[in-house]
């Protein structure tokens, strides 16, 4: 497997995983209580990194780990679970699909990601597999709702773009980015759950168990994925493994909910996960010629002088190759 792969492989795990919320909150969770799940989504979560990497950010790195922490969790989280009550989940999910379009559109202003015409048709046939998977006959839009959806869809793209823009800072790992950004998310949404939703409900040891998996399994690890996979992967790269969140909760639905897929949801997935695929193909560079090589006199080597700039990009350091979480039944992240 080749250094791409294996990046791609395991940045695809994120997805795939919050493919898995939905069942999780529905079975194992309290009911309606979507901001408070998110808060504790995001801030144990984010608190047991900081013990663990024991790092905080300094100087420009606190605003921008805000900005992030924003981006990612803290505004993302409240406007999709609004989405999700305002509007069927199959519907909310496909608002959040456009989600690598607006990647594209952010990545080339910011970035300087030109976008292709294989790129825009890539996101478009990604947004329109979701839609055959999970949207139903007669379902009904809210303004409200599909705002919402548009506004969280486009938060997370910026937070995408800007997580890459911005990198980390040196000697700054992965994991210690992601519990500045974790923390910082949940910080902002503990007024928020607190104002609207009152206080913590009671909770059973199945809410635990399920609360568990959300902020360590769900969050932390795959965050963490996420993250570190978008640092590698271009970013419309990386925002195309989203339909494996949909994709994931339909399998979830059809395995342990006995929910039913029909020819148009298979067919759905198979559009949904060739623009996937498609999403992480590279077009093949040109080969360069050798060195040329010319004979003459010989004659006596001067001082070697050293270039301050790189003849090449590493693929781990400068590749140039980040959900919506979509989910049949609901949305969730």
């Amino acid at each position: 497997m080749s250094r791409k792969a294996a990046v791609v492989a395991l940045t695809a795990l994120a997805p795939i995983s919050w493919g898995s919320t939905y069942f999780v909150t529905t079975e194992f969770l309290p009911p309606d209580r979507p901001l408070f799940t998110g808060l504790m989504r995001a801030l144990p979560a984010g608190l047991l990194i900081l013990a663990l990497t024991r790092k905080l950010p300094q100087g420009a790195w606190w605003w921008k780990s805000a900005v992030l922490g924003a981006l990612n969790i803290g505004a993302f989280f409240p406007l999709l679970f609004l989405a999700a009550y305002r509007l069927p989940g199959g519907v909310a999910a496909v608002v959040g699909s456009v989600g690598p379009l607006f990647v594209v559109g952010l990545a080339a202003l910011f970035l300087g990601e030109r976008p292709t015409v294989k790129t825009l048709l890539t996101a478009v046939a990604a947004a329109f597999g979701v839609s055959l998977v999970v949207l139903k006959a007669g379902a009904a839009f809210d303004t409200v709702g599909v705002l919402a959806g548009l506004l969280s869809s486009l938060s997370m793209s910026a937070g995408i773009v800007f997580t890459k823009r911005w990198g980390r800072p040196e000697g700054v790992g992965a994991l210690a980015l992601t519990g500045w950004q974790l923390t910082a998310g949940g910080l902002i949404i503990l007024p928020i759950a607190f104002l609207i939703e009152g206080a913590p409900p009671a909770l059973t040891g199945t809410n635990l168990a399920g609360y568990a998996y959300l902020a360590f399994g769900n969050t932390a690890i795959s965050y963490f994925l996420w993250f570190r996979g978008i640092e590698r992967l271009s970013a419309s790269s990386a925002t195309l493994l989203g339909p494996l969140s949909p994709i994931t909760a339909a399998i979830i639905g059809w395995v342990a909910l006995g929910q039913a897929l029909g020819a148009v949801q298979l067919l759905g997935m198979a559009i949904a996960f060739g623009a996937t695929l498609a999403g992480q193909l590279s077009p093949r560079a040109p080969k360069e010629a050798g060195p040329v090589v010319e004979a003459g006199p010989v004659v006596e080597a001067g001082p070697v002088v050293e270039s301050g700039a790189e003849t090449f990009s590493s693929t781990e350091k400068n590749g140039q190759e980040v959900s919506m979480d979509l989910e049949g039944s609901g949305v969730r992240r």
